[in-house]
């Protein structure tokens, strides 16, 4: 005999964890892209969510850091439908994606079919892959997503490891080697917080309370920077907070302050990235004033809140 208690797993009906899927679904994996990231085995970053596509809305698009290629999200709470898969389809000429990720709580047989078609005969370099998304929990305990893979490229694994392979001695090291000659062209950042490593983001603190950073991020084509809260803030409330002080920061950043549902505002971006090294100086001076004029108009908008705390 034991004394440990056991549970029984249960699993529950997505719309019991979000209500409606572009109000509720769309914003949470957009906010949490790291459990799908995890799930089929590729580095995700969030792009943009509710993209227009001639009169569709592709629901996420994000980023894989390790070529560069978009990929398209579509997700849904209930079965699959054929609405979504031409959807999909206008969505994959649309917006150039190179990977296409469907997820579903269950999938026909039919859509299924497709997907291992689509996987055989298109072009190589494009993947699809079908992911069944679950909401579990034992008792009383909080709700828990699952997502499991239930098709993709026959050679996904192996695709895989080649690209992990091909870029760990070129993307990451030489992101890492971006910013280890940001921190010694430019000594001020990491005093003031900055921490080069070998990843496409750098942030910095702005405002302590509530907490604001500054995000620097350079990749293959393009470099760019964008305020927003800690890791997992809700993106509302950094709205309110910026909304509060919206005048000086308009009038410092020169630029409105839009909602965003994936947590990034006041986004600046060129186009150009880490793979030609000699771009290196006059992107990492961009950086360097674009950090400067964050900083100094974020705290001066926030000057008089910090002192009255």
């Amino acid at each position: 005999m034991t004394d440990v208690q056991f549970g029984r797993l249960l699993d529950l009906p997505l719309r019991e964890a979000w209500k409606h899927e572009a109000h509720q679904f769309t914003p949470w994996l957009a906010n949490n892209i790291d459990h799908l990231s995890d799930a089929i085995g590729i580095p995700l970053e969030l792009t943009g969510t509710e993209v227009a596509v001639e009169s569709f809305s592709a629901d996420i698009l994000a980023r894989n850091p390790l070529d560069d290629t978009v990929v398209l999200i579509e997700n849904q709470l209930e079965m699959t439908d054929h609405t979504h898969l031409g959807q999909i389809m206008t969505y994959l000429a649309g917006l150039e994606a190179q990977t296409v990720i469907w997820i579903a709580p269950s999938f026909r047989e039919p859509h299924l079919s497709a997907i291992r078609w689509l996987n055989q005969h298109t072009a190589d370099g494009f993947s699809f892959i079908a992911v069944k998304a679950r909401v579990v929990r034992i008792g009383d305990s909080p709700f828990a997503p699952i997502f499991e893979v239930v098709e993709k490229p026959d050679d996904w694994g192996r695709a895989l490891k080649k690209k992990a392979a091909a870029v760990s001695d070129s993307g990451f090291d030489a992101k890492e080697k971006f910013w280890l000659g940001m921190a010694e062209a430019y000594p001020d950042l990491v005093a003031e917080g900055m921490h080069p490593g070998r990843a496409s983001n750098a942030w910095i603190t702005l405002v302590a309370e509530p907490k604001l950073v500054v995000s620097l991020f350079v990749a293959q084509k393009s470099t760019g920077a964008f305020i927003r809260g800690t890791s997992g803030a809700d993106a509302d409330m950094i709205h309110s907070v910026l909304a509060d002080h919206r005048t000086a920061l308009e009038a410092g950043l020169g630029q409105p302050l839009v909602p965003s549902e994936n947590g990034r505002f006041f986004v600046s971006q060129i186009d150009k990235g880490y793979l030609n090294e000699t771009d290196w100086p006059m992107i990492q001076s961009w950086l360097i004033d674009t950090y400067k004029t964050y900083r100094d108009t974020v705290r001066a908008a926030f000057a008089g809140t910090e002192a009255e705390q």
